[in-house]
């Protein structure tokens, strides 16, 4: 089956900076700040959730690579906002262009491929590891 996902999909998403999200919470650090990871896990949901309504039944999308630049410090409690572009889509490979920013500025910058795959066949092989 031949999956087309056109390019220039776009999406953008908000959340509200948490301790959850922070870098002493998610073990990259001791300061109570937006962390790495919690920045890349931001930036894979929303290119993620800007082209799942366009997938056949069963499928999904996986992420593969990411190269991040994570620009500045964001305090807790403050607004992050993600914004995704699809800018190549070949068959089942998809490549997003990705900005984050804070209430104050740009706080981050991608490139993120993603994949789309067929559920359980994902799942199966999987369960030969």
């Amino acid at each position: 089956m031949e999956i087309m996902i056109p390019q220039g999909i776009e999406n953008e998403l908000t959340k509200l900076v948490t301790e959850n999200d922070s870098a002493s919470n998610c073990g990259s650090g001791l300061l109570p700040v937006f962390a790495t990871p919690a920045l890349v896990a931001f930036m894979e949901q929303t290119a993620h959730t800007s082209i799942g309504h366009l997938l056949p039944e069963g499928s999904t999308s996986v992420g593969a690579e990411i190269n991040v630049k994570h620009l500045k410090a964001t305090p807790l409690g403050m607004q992050v906002r993600c914004h995704s572009k699809l800018v190549e889509s070949d068959g089942r490979r998809l490549v997003f262009n990705i900005e984050a920013y804070d209430e104050v500025a740009k706080i981050g910058e991608a490139v993120h491929i993603r994949y789309i795959v067929d559920s359980k066949r994902f799942m199966d092989k999987l369960g030969k590891k």
